[in-house]
Parts: C-alpha cells; structure tokens; sequence
C-alpha cells in the first residue's frame, strides 16, 4: 500500500492520516502528504480521501480521532504524537 501511495504523490516520504479534516466538525478520512524534509505536498480532494481511506481500512486498529503517520519508505505506521516526539518537534 506504501508504494501504492508513493506512486499516487511523487516526491511523497509520509502520509499524515486523520479521521477528521481541519476545519471539519464531522468525520472525514483525510491525508497530508510530505516530502523528506517535512515540506507539504499538496494533494488534491481526491488523492487526500483515496489515500487516507486505503490507510484506515488496512489498520483497523487505529485509533480514529487521532492522527498517524505512514512512512511511505517502511511502511511503518505510528501515532503522530510519537512521531513528534521522535523527531524532537516534527513538522
């Protein structure tokens, strides 16, 4: 699914995955993609829902009012707050 998804978003090292959009009081499956060195990568509605909704089926275990993130080189997915914390401030 990782390569699937750095196919989708090129230049793409993380997906950022949510149940809630910014914004949004209502549930949503939503992605934010970046490149290796933390920039934003813009995605479209599209490739934003797609991408998040095939993250969210394949790991049932998530929790869905939180955010995680999927390294699109391991396919490692891990909560974001860990992300943060191992990255000393994240992105």
């Amino acid at each position: 699914m990782a390569v699937l998804i750095a196919d989708m978003v090129p230049g793409a090292r993380t997906l950022r995955v949510s149940q809630r959009e910014p914004g949004r009081s209502w549930p949503s499956p939503y992605a934010r993609a970046y490149d290796a060195q933390g920039q934003h990568i813009a995605l479209n509605r599209a490739q934003g829902m797609t991408a998040a909704r095939w993250v969210i089926r394949a790991h049932p275990e998530v929790i869905c009012d939180k955010a995680y993130d999927l390294d699109l080189t391991t396919g490692a997915l891990r909560p974001v707050a860990d992300a943060y914390a191992a990255t000393g401030g994240g992105r």
